[in-house]
C-alpha cells in the first residue's frame, strides 16, 4: 500500500491517475488532497482549510495515516513522499517509524539550513549560457538567500527554473499540463480550482526555508529510498545523494530515472514501478538485515 504526498506545494497528484495505472496491478496506491490542495481546497475553498503551515500539514499526515491504515486493514503503509511533499513525509518517517514499512522519495526536496544552493547556481549558468540577460539579472537580484525571497520571488524563480531547462518544460507542458486537462476524475471546474489551490498554497513555500534535513535527522528507523530524476533541475540528484550517503537506515537505495527531470515518476512511470518493484517490494515482504545498503544508478 502506497500512500503519496504530493508536491506543489498545492498540487495533488490526482491528475496522474491515467498515467500510473499500471502501479495499481501491483500496489494499492492512496492520493491524498491535502489541505490547500485539489479538491480539499475545492470541498470548502480558502475560509475551510485552516491553519497552513508543514507542522499541521504533519499532523494531517499522522491522521490520514491512521485512518488508511484502518480503513484498508492494514498495519503499515509505504510512504512516498513527491516534491515538496517530501518536507512532510520526512518528517514524518523519522517521527512515525511505527506506521509506515519504507520511505520512499522522489523529486526529493533537500533543505540544507540555507546551505545548499546547486539548483540556484544552476539556474544562474543557464540563463547566461542562454544570453538572458534581463531574466538572469532579476534572479541575481534576488541572492542565494531563500530566507528574503518573497513568495513572488518564489514563483519568479520557479517559473525561470522551468522555462530555462528544455526537458523539465516539455514535462510541465506533456505530463502535468497534459495530465490535469485531460484528467478524467477532474472537470473544467475542477482544473480551474487545481490551479487556484497552488496560488492558495504559495505560503507554504517559504516555511521551507529554516528546515535542515541534517539537524532533524539523519538516522531512520525504516528502510530508506530515493529514486531520483537524473537530470532534475528543481531537485537536483546531487543535492539529494549528498543527504542519502550520510542517511543510516535498516535497507537504502538511491536510483536514478534516466531521461527523467522534476516529476520523474510521472515522467516515467514504468521506470518508477520496476524501482519499486525491485528494491522496495522485496524488502517489505521480507525479513530485512540491518547492514544492508545500496547505492545505484540502475
Amino acid at each position: 500500500m502506497l500512500l503519496e504526498l504530493h508536491g506543489g506545494p498545492g498540487a495533488s497528484n490526482l491528475i496522474y491517475a491515467a498515467r500510473t495505472r499500471e502501479w495499481e496491478r501491483h500496489f494499492t496506491v492512496v492520493r491524498w488532497d491535502m489541505r490547500g490542495a485539489g479538491k480539499t481546497f475545492g470541498h470548502t475553498g480558502p475560509s475551510g482549510q485552516g491553519e497552513m503551515s508543514l507542522a499541521q500539514l504533519e499532523r494531517d499526515g499522522v491522521e490520514v495515516t491512521e485512518h488508511v491504515r484502518a480503513r484498508l486493514g492494514v498495519d503499515k503503509v509505504v510512504l512516498v513522499g513527491c516534491s515538496f511533499g517530501s518536507f512532510i513525509a520526512l518528517r514524518l518517517a523519522r517521527r512515525h517509524p511505527e506506521l509506515f514499512s519504507a520511505y520512499v522519495g522522489t523529486d526529493q526536496n533537500i533543505n540544507g539550513g540555507g546551505r545548499d544552493h546547486t539548483a540556484y547556481r544552476r539556474l544562474l549558468e543557464r540563463l547566461e549560457n542562454s544570453g538572458k540577460n534581463k531574466d538572469l539579472a532579476a534572479i541575481t537580484a534576488m541572492t542565494s538567500d531563500r530566507s528574503a525571497w518573497t513568495t513572488a520571488d518564489w514563483s519568479q524563480f520557479n517559473k525561470h527554473t522551468v522555462g530555462s531547462d528544455p526537458l523539465t518544460f516539455d514535462t510541465v507542458k506533456k505530463v502535468v499540463m497534459g495530465s490535469l486537462l485531460t484528467s478524467p476524475l477532474h472537470s473544467l471546474g475542477e482544473v480551474r480550482t487545481y490551479v487556484k489551490a497552488m496560488s492558495f498554497s504559495e505560503c507554504l513555500a517559504p516555511q521551507s526555508v529554516t528546515i535542515d534535513e541534517w539537524a532533524e535527522g539523519t538516522d531512520f528507523a525504516i528502510p530508506f529510498f530515493l529514486f531520483q530524476g537524473a537530470l532534475d533541475v528543481i531537485t537536483p540528484a546531487s543535492s539529494a545523494e549528498r543527504f542519502f550517503d550520510d542517511v543510516t537506515a535498516p535497507v537504502k537505495n538511491f536510483a536514478l530515472i534516466e531521461d527523467a527531470s522534476h516529476f520523474a515518476a510521472f515522467r516515467r512511470p514504468d521506470r518508477f514501478l520496476d524501482l519499486l518493484q525491485t528494491h522496495v517490494r522485496p524488502v517489505i515482504t521480507a525479513h530485512v538485515t540491518p547492514a544492508a545498503h545500496t547505492s545505484s544508478n540502475d
